[in-house]
């Protein structure tokens, strides 16, 4: 696979995890905004990473054990981090309780975001393509990606407060959606 085509796929891979992080980044204090947003930019771009040499080493068998239901897997993640947004934004939950990003947290919305990445590495290893160099551009490239939609996010929550955190829900629960029928359309 020729470079164009691989940046086409990482910058594709690459826009969920854009999505969330604009959309969790309307939830970060603005003493938590750098620190906040480079977690959830490292995280996405690791996970992106290592979804497709997971998906490669493992090839096209474990495709079919996880193929019917992934997209129920991250539709409901996101759907369910998306709706706890929206619950907060609404009830007036205390300011620093409702901005707390943690570990936890990031690994759901890295798993939820990257699952796509998987079968990408699956699809390298059934073309017998190389992944390393694929998937060192899509981690490099969802982090950057992510990075920028997380600062945004950051600066329309402070500007514009709870409303924006619960615009940012609604976005995490429409990608959980938009997977969800992407797949059963199929």
């Amino acid at each position: 696979m020729e470079l164009p085509e691989v940046l086409l796929v990482a910058v594709g891979l690459s826009m969920d995890a854009c999505a969330v992080s604009m959309g969790r980044g309307t939830a970060l204090h603005s003493s938590e905004r750098v620190r906040g947003v480079l977690m959830m930019a490292f995280s996405f771009g690791l996970f992106q990473a290592l979804m497709p040499i997971t998906g490669w080493l493992v090839g096209s068998s474990f495709a079919a054990l996880i193929g019917s239901f992934d997209h129920w897997i991250a539709a409901l993640l996101l759907a369910g981090i998306g709706g706890r947004m929206i619950h907060e934004s609404l009830h007036g939950e205390n300011e620093d309780k409702r901005t707390e990003l943690t570990l936890r947290l990031l690994l759901m919305l890295a798993l939820a975001t990257s699952i796509d990445a998987l079968a990408v590495g699956i699809g390298f290893a059934i073309i017998d393509e190389p992944i390393l160099v694929p998937a060192a551009l899509i981690g490099v490239v969802t982090f950057t990606v992510s990075l920028a939609g997380g600062l945004l996010g950051t600066g329309l929550g402070l500007r514009f407060g709870r409303g924006m955190e619960a615009i940012g829900g609604l976005v995490l629960v429409a990608i959980g959606l938009r997977i969800l029928l992407s797949h059963l359309a199929v």
